[in-house]
């Protein structure tokens, strides 16, 4: 007797799965419901107008469906090849960006294009736009602020030491062919944190403490010690005047800065080899670390967005990466306030 088969083919079994996803409950339909992208398009078109297609040609997809694939792209950390094939074979990801019934799928090379004609500074659009979403909703800076740097790794570049020495004097070596140089990252960097070697960028970053919202935001290269973004990570329209911040950032100078612009100082102290901390400084620093802990959860959710690495060469690419983690971090923390019922007071 012959055995049925438990496959069973249905001419309608798109939509059964369909329907199934939506009673599982599709993360990106949250975001779909929380979050206006016909808002977040139009702070990218003012900033950088879509091309005029009068002249003929094909017309360049809607900002809004490419502002969609970004987000798609760094939430889960995707190159455009596979950003390109995802939205080819993923039927959530098609949905999401308004392609369900599109022939034409943006390719790589779309992405890619869209990315440069926006630059770092339709991403900071993007950035801004979803703090407006935030403010908007209620979702203001409290609590006081919290200051830290994270590092962001770079694909490791493995250069001569006659290269690193012209490299450092911002010189190319004149045997490097030109697509060698299109693949050689001149302005990432190598820093040393507890102990190990890390190649890549540097993003610090400025959360209100009560929220846990990425308020400001200053992108480097890994070697520039985390203290120097201090003062421009500053946010001055936190309803709090304390400051929270480990001890790689505390001097003499900023803490007098500090007071004399009103802020309460609490920034971690750092002992030295001849001069310990006391007990009371001890206590201190703990009494702080409750409070400044906050801000690696922060750096843990970005990490877990398919991890920190960047794909990218150069300073300014770097600069839109690290960027879109900061607005997509924001954009998936809204969506935790309104899908919880959290209300702003």
């Amino acid at each position: 007797m012959k055995k049925r088969s438990a496959i069973k083919n249905d001419l309608f079994a798109s939509e059964h799965h369909r329907e199934k996803i939506d009673r599982i409950g599709d993360p990106l339909a949250e975001i779909e419901q929380y979050i206006n992208f016909s808002a977040l398009a139009a702070e990218v078109d003012s900033i950088a107008p879509r091309v005029d297609s009068t002249q003929g040609g094909r017309p360049p997809y809607p900002t809004e469906t490419m502002v969609r694939i970004l987000v798609l792209k760094r939430l889960y950390n995707l190159s455009d090849e596979q950003m390109e094939y995802q939205l080819l074979d993923r039927m959530s990801y098609q949905r999401f960006c308004g392609l369900t019934q599109a022939i034409n799928i943006p390719d790589r090379t779309t992405i890619w294009h869209f990315e440069n004609r926006i630059g770092e500074a339709g991403a900071q659009a993007l950035f801004d736009g979803v703090s407006a979403q935030l403010f908007k909703q209620g979702f203001i800076a409290r609590g006081g602020q919290i200051i830290d740097a994270t590092l962001v790794p770079a694909p490791k570049q493995h250069n001569r030491r006659s290269a690193k020495e012209l490299l450092d004097q911002k010189a190319m070596p004149a045997d490097w062919k030109p697509a060698k140089r299109r693949q050689k990252d001149t302005d990432a960097s190598w820093t040393k944190k507890h102990g190990e070697s890390h190649f890549g960028y540097k993003l610090s970053i400025n959360v209100d403490a009560k929220y846990k919202v990425i308020r400001r935001f200053q992108c480097d290269t890994a070697k520039v010690h985390d203290s120097q973004h201090f003062e421009a990570v500053l946010d001055r329209y936190n309803t709090s005047q304390d400051v929270y911040a480990n001890r790689g950032y505390p001097s003499t100078e900023r803490e007098a800065w500090l007071k004399e612009h009103g802020y309460r100082n609490h920034i971690q102290r750092k002992g030295h080899r001849h001069k310990p901390l006391s007990e009371c400084q001890q206590r201190r620093n703990k009494r702080i670390a409750k409070t400044r802990a906050r801000v690696e959860h922060v750096f843990a959710s970005i990490d877990q967005m398919g991890g920190k690495l960047i794909r990218t060469v150069g300073q300014a690419r770097a600069n839109f990466a690290m960027t879109m983690m900061a607005a997509c971090y924001n954009l998936k923390r809204l969506v935790y306030f309104q899908r919880a019922g959290i209300k702003a007071f």
